[in-house]
């Protein structure tokens, strides 16, 4: 399946899957940017994503963020929508600072990842009991 991209900037690189067993491809970053300590902001990805139908874009950290940036997402990863794709809907990734120093992202820095996952959209249907034995709530497995 082919997905539609748009570069913001064409002397940049397209995201590619960088090796054969990669479940996910890498997102750059645009502009050079800096984090302030504690600090949030969004680091604009390059691109623009036409999430086909039946998928759903999610964007994560990459592993080694952490531990050579100091920066986390703040809510853990990012969601991408299929209608997300007009002509201002830059990919942007959310971090956060969590060092005593400010973060300096250079321009064409790997800096997030992106997966394509199926999904299905469901119907709810409300109910007065959904089973009569509890599994014992938040963190019941954890004894």
């Amino acid at each position: 399946m082919k997905v539609k991209i748009k570069r913001i900037d064409k002397t940049l690189p397209i995201p590619v899957y960088e090796t054969e067993g990669a479940v996910a491809f890498d997102l750059i970053a645009r502009l050079d940017s800096v984090i302030q300590p504690k600090g949030i902001e969004l680091i604009p990805a390059n691109v623009i994503v036409q999430v086909p139908k039946g998928y759903a874009l999610i964007l994560a950290p990459r592993s080694s963020t952490p531990r050579k940036h100091g920066l986390t997402m703040p809510h853990g990863v990012g969601l991408v929508d299929q209608d997300y794709c007009g002509d201002e809907d830059e990919l942007k990734i959310q971090y956060m600072n969590f060092t005593e120093k400010p973060v300096s992202i250079a321009r064409g820095t790997k800096i997030a990842q992106g997966m394509f996952v199926r999904v299905s959209r469901l119907s709810f249907k409300e109910v007065d009991q959904i089973a009569k034995k509890s599994r014992g709530g938040f963190g019941s497995t954890d004894k």
